[in-house]
């Protein structure tokens, strides 16, 4: 019996030690804007991005549901989700990856870089990305941030001509998740 309560003790505590490795989000923001002066804001935000990260080992991911991006005008919402993102096609975007000389150590209040090394993929395709990210800790809780551009043609998604002039070439993409203990 004793060895019973032993072995189950053991498993508790492992589970509670493999849990505290872990930081999660499940309201993530990602914003992205492609907008062209002189015409309609082309931007939208997503803030039920989910995210997780391994503190041991610095990998990450992250999932955001396509449809989840939310514009100013209902009508380019529409167009995005039918006409570019094809969004019941491809209804996931995700990025997979580590980061470079992670360590929870080496971080404070105070934002610190590191880089980001991963594959994001959106539409279909995947592409590598190595964006440098800002990283703080304060009251048990990770702040990670990042801006980076994309080009849409990295995913096959090609601009109709009569838009073409709206909407920029390249597209920013930042992020900010607040990431806390998974317990």
């Amino acid at each position: 019996m004793k060895l019973i309560i032993t072995y189950l003790f053991f498993i508790c505590v492992s589970n509670i030690l493999i849990a505290q490795t872990k930081y999660y989000t499940k309201s993530g923001n990602i914003n992205f804007e492609a907008s062209v002066p002189s015409f309609e804001e082309v931007k939208a935000k997503n803030n039920t991005v989910t995210s997780i990260l391994n503190i041991n080992t610095g990998e990450i991911a992250a999932l955001a549901l396509v449809k989840g991006f939310r514009f100013k005008v209902a009508l380019m919402e529409e167009h995005f989700n039918e006409s570019f993102a094809e969004s019941f096609n491809f209804p996931k975007a995700t990025f997979i990856g580590k980061i470079d000389d992670f360590s929870m150590n080496n971080l404070t209040e105070e934002y610190k870089p590191f880089y980001l090394n991963g594959e994001l993929t959106f539409h279909g395709k995947t592409v590598q990305i190595n964006p440098e990210a800002y990283i703080s800790l304060n009251n048990n809780k990770l702040y990670l941030k990042s801006s980076f551009i994309l080009n849409p043609e990295q995913f096959d998604i090609k601009i109709p001509k009569i838009v073409q002039k709206k909407v920029a070439e390249t597209v920013e993409v930042t992020f900010n998740f607040m990431l806390v203990p998974k317990s």
